[in-house]
C-alpha cells in the first residue's frame, strides 16, 4: 500500500515538473474537498481552482526540476501522506530561482486509486 501511495506521490511529481496539466488533472481527486496551499499563498478549494493555479504556474515556468527528500510516510486504511521537502530549480522570464520547501501531500483511497487531496508548500527560509 505505501508503494501505491509513493508512487503517487512521484506522479504528481513529474506531472509537476513536465507542466502536463493533464497528468496533473490525473493526480488530483476532482471532488470540491481538495485543498492546495502553494508556498506564500492562501488556501485554494476544491479542483478547478486548483487547476486554475497549476495552469498558471506552467505558464510562466520556462523550466522546473524538483528533487524531493521524503521525511515522512504514513498510511492508514482509505488516507495517507507523505511529508518530504522540495528541492526546486526553476527559470522564470530568464531567471534561474532555486528554493526549498516542506511539503505534505496527503492521499485519499477512492475507487482503489489513491489521489492527491491536499498539498501545502511552505518555504523554508534562508
Amino acid at each position: 500500500m505505501t508503494s501505491e501511495v509513493l508512487a503517487a506521490n512521484t506522479a504528481f511529481y513529474r506531472a509537476f515538473e513536465k507542466k502536463d496539466i493533464e497528468a496533473m488533472s490525473a493526480v488530483w481527486s476532482q471532488g470540491t474537498g481538495s485543498c492546495c496551499i502553494h508556498p506564500g499563498r492562501n488556501v485554494l478549494r476544491g479542483w478547478k481552482d486548483i487547476r486554475i493555479s497549476w495552469e498558471q504556474i506552467f505558464k510562466s515556468t520556462a523550466y522546473i526540476e524538483i528533487n524531493n527528500e521524503i521525511i515522512a510516510t504514513e498510511v492508514n486504511d482509505n488516507i495517507a501522506y507523505v511529508v518530504l521537502r522540495e528541492n526546486v530549480l526553476q527559470v522564470i522570464n530568464g531567471r534561474r530561482l532555486e528554493a526549498q520547501s516542506i511539503a505534505t501531500n496527503v492521499f485519499q483511497l477512492l475507487g482503489g486509486k489513491w489521489y492527491l487531496v491536499h498539498h501545502h508548500g511552505s518555504p523554508i527560509m534562508r
